[in-house]
């Protein structure tokens, strides 16, 4: 496989002469549409035969890779199958609780999404969060959880209850925004929860932020003790995303320099073997100039951006400290200015699981089909 950066004056089918690869190939991988114009700097992967203007994707040296990704239960039906075959596991997003520990369903059936994993031997997970009625995660709540025995018991009650019901064979436990004082409980209830279903035969991840030090300042990260759940349950998803953010200023969502910085300090307190890295599937369009507490980016999918630099003509650059795509463009005299993921993003995040040998990957979300970001997982790591 081959990753090709469009040039300027490039089509379809000069590149595909140049490179020996099949003009249908690249359309169907890429999710390109006609009349199949290019956007100058777009990446595009393909399988060719001379790489004369390309980049080769060298694969891993045969080892599996875990592959898991988060998805809504009104996942469009057919991205949810596609997706699938690429996949290890499926975390279904989310079970709520109330400060009682009675488990709050989605509001859509998920029962579908757990039969189709299952029919194709992937596992269906069970997210378990404490979103309050707002749709925020709520601290509130995570201090009702650790704080009272009885309440615990009452959840992980229901968590198996549902799970044998359903068929679910994992339950992911992501947990934000847990206060400094939560800190040590929430380590104690990841490892109650995983201790009883565990012996139930079910296994148990908790998402973590992404911290690069013990003492990092902030609510995100204060009550996360990477070594304790690390200890407590069977893997750890690292959030390596939201760098850049719906309220924050432009920036690359999970830029890798700051993304190496997370993997490193988790590795000091975690083996490597029980660490999936976070990858974001999505991007932001930011209106400029960007006014704190007043601009609000709006989210879009990789392929809706590179559509979106295609229509207005903006040629797409790659910032090569965060190794990630970004263009600007003009609209009805307002300028924006969008940060997303590419397959040469994606792969300097999938080289990081190679070079540490991390457990594998977990791609928040999956509602948005990336074709060619999972093809490129297959040809980095052919042995999964």
């Amino acid at each position: 496989m081959e990753i090709y950066v469009v040039r300027p004056n490039d089509t379809i089918d000069k590149i595909a002469q140049q490179q020996g690869a099949d003009v249908n190939s690249i359309i169907e991988i890429n999710q390109l549409t006609a009349p199949y114009r290019l956007a100058v700097g777009q990446s595009l992967l393909f399988s060719g035969r001379t790489p004369q203007q390309a980049e080769l994707i060298r694969p891993s040296r045969g080892r599996s890779v875990f592959r898991s990704g988060y998805a809504y239960p009104f996942i469009a039906s057919e991205v949810m199958e596609e997706t699938l075959s690429w996949l290890t596991e499926v975390a279904v997003f989310s079970y709520g609780f109330t400060p009682s520990g009675n488990l709050i369903p989605p509001t859509l059936d998920d029962t579908w999404i757990v039969q189709e994993a299952l029919s194709l031997g992937v596992i269906p997970t069970l997210t378990l969060t404490p979103l309050g009625a707002d749709g925020h995660f709520n601290n509130h709540l995570v201090s009702a959880l650790v704080r009272e025995p009885s309440v615990q018991r009452r959840l992980v009650t229901g968590l198996a209850s549902v799970m044998l019901e359903k068929g679910y064979q994992a339950v992911n436990i992501d947990f934000e925004y847990v206060e400094r004082g939560d800190r040590d409980g929430f380590t104690s209830f990841v490892a109650y929860a995983a201790n009883v279903l565990n012996t139930l035969g079910y296994l148990v991840s908790v998402a973590l932020a992404p911290k690069h030090s013990d003492d990092q300042p902030g609510l995100l990260y204060e009550g996360m003790d990477y070594g304790g759940l690390g200890a407590a349950a069977n893997w750890v998803v690292l959030m390596t995303y939201e760098w850049g953010y719906t309220y924050g200023p432009p920036m690359a969502i999970a830029p890798i320099n700051q993304v190496r910085r997370v993997v490193e300090y988790a590795l000091t307190k975690i083996p490597a073997s029980k660490i999936c890295l976070g990858v974001p599937n999505y991007g932001y369009d930011w209106p400029l100039p960007y006014t704190r507490g007043v601009t609000a980016a709006k989210t879009l999918g990789n392929i809706e951006a590179v559509e979106t630099a295609i229509f207005y003509g903006a040629p797409i650059l790659f910032d090569q400290t965060a190794q990630s795509p970004y263009f600007r463009y003009w609209q009805y005299g307002i300028e924006h200015e969008v940060w997303f993921e590419d397959v040469r993003s994606w792969r300097e995040k999938f080289l990081l699981v190679e070079q540490y040998g991390l457990r594998g990957i977990a791609v928040w979300q999956l509602m948005r089909l990336f074709r060619a970001g999972w093809t490129l997982l297959d040809a980095m790591f052919p042995g999964t």
